[in-house]
């Protein structure tokens, strides 16, 4: 039996300056709603490396020394499994400027939880912040969806 999987690899990270963080309003795909910035992984390229290239391409800020923090993963019906290798930061330099994939402002921490959150963003706020959660999992059974934190 392989050990070898399909794998798609992405990354989101959570800017912050004390209470506030980066958040961007996603519009234009299925993954619509307040989430944090981040994308996906080129092929040979470092995980450190794209997360800040990510963070620049939709934000206009230059991101240093990003932490990892935790994972989302799941695997689609295809097989191929999904990760999101979640980062955070407080160092950042440069001026904010949305993308073409949705707006990009400063708020409050504490009012995200009245906000359009994307699908899934309230439980992965919780890997961000929470102390011994560093797993979001979905996982299939019977056709139907489950989810976990770990």
């Amino acid at each position: 039996m392989t050990r070898r999987e399909i794998v798609t690899l992405t990354n989101m990270c959570m800017v912050y300056d004390g209470n506030n963080v980066l958040v961007q309003d996603r519009v234009g795909d299925d993954y619509c709603g307040i989430t944090f910035p981040g994308g996906h992984v080129e092929k040979g390229e470092s995980f450190t490396d794209a997360v800040i290239r990510e963070v620049f391409e939709e934000t206009g800020l230059s991101i240093v020394e990003p932490q990892l923090c935790g994972i989302k993963d799941w695997m689609e019906d295809d097989g191929e499994r999904y990760i999101v290798l979640f980062y955070k930061t407080d160092k950042f330099s440069g001026s904010i400027k949305s993308s073409d994939e949705g707006e990009i402002y400063w708020t409050d921490i504490n009012k995200l939880q009245d906000m359009k959150l994307a699908a899934g963003m309230e439980k992965m706020l919780r890997v961000f912040l929470e102390d011994g959660i560093s797993e979001y999992f979905f996982y299939s059974e019977n056709g139907e969806w489950f989810e976990t934190l770990k």
